[in-house]
């Protein structure tokens, strides 16, 4: 049995740390917390598989899910500091926070698929390979709200080329894997174009949008960009937001003659966690059962 208390139990304390207003590096916070928590030299030492400490890995999933609802910034690398939605939670709940409390007080974190939030709870009812698969969802939707946030915080210029590179790890391009990003003063309402050629006689036409993260993009910003690619007499192109689209939206794109793909932010994460852009491989697990011919 673990002394290390579970990582709800770290949630309070990082926003009692973070209540005097000030940035806190995350190394600080979770120094601060164990401190707070009374940790063990026995709880401080024990290590999970990956070799990281489990209470510093405790800690850094209250400090992911504290930025992930809204109730800590993240304005650079592994910093925080505490906002007005912290300071709420905190004062409803200064005895102890849990996973439940952050959706009922702060809501639910509409990019991130519901099917990865379940119930930690429910964890005891699952077999050992559900119960991976599970952790897993868990740390793909963490990755993926991360990898919005993230984006939508950097310059369109880092945007645009993100989607860039994502359009050529997925296959677009061709076998020169040939993407341009256009001049940010004069793109016409094209932000970037992938060759599907050598001599760039198929294309793809991008534009590649920051709005906030709970926006929905409407039909107007979708009829303009068809404009742009009527511009460039070209009849497909691809919109990459990071946020949502509207019905209406989705509608104009599904009904026109030029091919509009439209990619709104959940989906963006998924793919760029799919095909390894802006992420990397932490750690590779290998599932094994008995092989029964060996014992025949």
């Amino acid at each position: 049995m673990s002394e290390v208390p579970t990582w709800e139990r770290f949630i309070a304390p990082s926003l009692k740390v973070l209540s005097d207003g000030h940035l806190h590096r995350s190394r600080d916070i979770r120094r601060a917390v164990a401190n707070a928590l009374e940790l063990s030299p026995g709880a401080r030492d024990e290590l999970i598989p990956s070799g990281q400490r489990r209470w510093e890995n405790r800690a850094n999933w209250a400090l992911s899910y504290l930025g992930r609802y809204g109730a800590a910034d993240r304005p650079g690398r592994g910093h925080y500091r505490i906002t007005p939605q912290g300071r709420d939670l905190l004062e409803a709940r200064p005895d102890g926070i849990t996973a439940h409390d952050l959706e009922t007080i702060l809501g639910p974190i509409a990019t991130v698929p519901m099917a990865a939030e379940q119930a930690i709870d429910q964890e005891s009812t699952l077999d050992p390979e559900e119960q991976i698969a599970l952790g897993i969802s868990r740390i793909q939707a963490d990755v993926a709200s991360d990898l919005l946030q993230r984006l939508h915080s950097q310059e369109p210029a880092f945007f645009e080329q993100a989607v860039l590179d994502l359009l050529i790890a997925m296959g677009y391009g061709g076998a020169e894997g040939r993407a341009t990003r256009t001049q940010l003063s004069s793109d016409g309402g094209i932000d970037g174009v992938v060759d599907q050629d050598a001599l760039g006689l198929s294309r793809i036409y991008v534009q590649a949008k920051r709005y906030a993260l709970d926006a929905s993009v409407g039909r107007p910003e979708i009829q303009a960009f068809v404009g742009a690619l009527h511009g460039n007499q070209a009849n497909q192109g691809v919109f990459l937001t990071t946020a949502g689209f509207s019905s209406g939206a989705r509608q104009y794109a599904e009904n026109i003659g030029t091919r509009v793909i439209l990619i709104d932010g959940e989906r963006l994460a998924s793919l760029m966690i799919r095909y390894g852009v802006g992420v990397q491989i932490k750690r590779t697990v290998h599932i094994v059962e008995v092989d029964e011919d060996f014992f025949e």
